[in-house]
């Protein structure tokens, strides 16, 4: 290590320009990274924060939850399996809803939103309200995800249906309750009959629902599963990969961050090895005074991973007070397990791009070298 820092305090100039670079390709990683969880959060919040591990679905609905309808008989059979409380059904329908103007505004508030009916007495009813909660027996009053309170809507406010003319009262708010994008709001049984019946095709709607949430083991899973006629049963991975547009979202994201991995672990590597080129006479003067291989390849080792940690250090702090300046309806998430994993591939692609520069000084001869170097 002290011949790498030697030769880094040496060659200022040099090293600092591939700082630069790595810093510029480190913020830009972890930069994306944070944007795809911050989307993947807004995609599917509400869904992922469910207790629920696994899901009742129609069979033919792909795992879409929107495409699935599922009836009292197919609630009654989940829960001979997973006892009253470990299955709960549960309605979902995307909408557009306005706000009154003194809620949002001088014009008030258009927004899509998704609407689920849950059982306030069940495991899929909202935890953490900021403001009153509800229960089944309350009319007309739901609670709704945050992204509405920063758009301007309030505690007290009243929201519409615009296909059908239905107003709620805003009870409270929950946090990272996204579906698909959209906010969710929650509501009772209760109104979500009144709200069905008052839409097109909503015959039926108190003995049909779109999924039922299961509590349950791998094991009651695969029961259940043998016991349902024209019904499956998923995991929540899969119920969340089915929600549309989060797996091409993801998968077009994640490319983007391989090939930033991929560039940075490419330019490091060229770098350092047309460095250790000019440098092959004073590797060959060092070998032949005896300087062992290993102590030259930890050398150029080490100058990667202070490179390295150090951009990665400085980029870390951008990155963070660039999310601190970021608007709120910014989808930005970057939680400390992500960091610390994203820092070590990060690390990790680095030194396997250093290890081009290592064999090639293993290769060098020292008396070719110190011969070149006399001539």
């Amino acid at each position: 290590m002290f011949l790498a820092l030697r030769e880094m305090r040496h060659a200022k100039a040099r090293y600092m320009l591939i700082l630069v670079i790595m810093l510029l390709v480190s913020f830009l990683v972890l930069f994306v990274t944070g944007l795809a969880k911050g989307l993947a959060n807004a995609n599917i919040s509400a869904v992922e924060n469910m207790p629920a591990g696994y899901f009742a679905v129609q069979e033919d609905a792909g795992h879409i939850f929107r495409r699935s309808m599922l009836g009292e008989q197919e609630l009654k059979v989940a829960r001979s399996v997973a006892g009253e409380e470990g299955a709960t059904p549960l309605s979902l329908q995307m909408s557009t809803i306005t706000a009154d103007a003194g809620a949002a505004g001088d014009k008030g508030l258009k927004a899509d939103v998704t609407f689920f009916a849950v059982d306030m007495n069940g495991l899929l009813a909202p935890s953490g309200v900021k403001g009153e909660r509800i229960t089944n027996e309350t009319k007309g009053q739901v609670i709704a995800d945050e992204k509405l309170e920063r758009l301007g809507v309030k505690i007290g406010s009243f929201i519409t249906d615009q296909s059908t003319g239905k107003s709620f009262q805003i009870a409270g708010f929950v946090k990272n309750s996204s579906f698909s994008h959209t906010p969710v709001v929650y509501m009772n049984p209760q109104d979500w009959l009144e709200f069905r019946q008052g839409t097109a095709g909503g015959q039926g709607a108190a003995a049909s629902f779109n999924v039922i949430a299961l509590h349950i083991t791998a094991e009651q899973a695969a029961e259940l599963s043998g016991k349902l006629n024209h019904a499956e049963v998923i995991t929540r991975q899969q119920a969340v990969s089915s929600i549309p547009g989060y797996s091409e979202e993801q998968g077009s994201l994640m490319m983007m961050i391989v090939f930033l991995f991929v560039i940075a672990a490419f330019v490091l590597a060229v770098f350092f090895y047309v460095i250790t080129i000019q440098k092959t006479s004073q590797f060959g003067i060092l070998k032949a005074m005896g300087t062992k291989m290993s102590y030259l390849g930890w050398s150029v080792v080490g100058q990667v991973m202070i490179l390295s940690a150090g951009s990665l250090a400085v980029s870390l702090l951008l990155v963070l007070g660039m999310n601190m300046a970021l608007p709120a309806s910014m989808p930005f998430r970057l939680e400390p397990l992500t960091i610390v994993g994203t820092s070590l591939l990060f690390i990790g692609m680095s030194l396997l791009g250093s290890l081009v520069s290592v064999i090639r000084v293993a290769k060098v001869d020292a008396l070719e070298a110190i011969g070149r170097a006399n001539a």
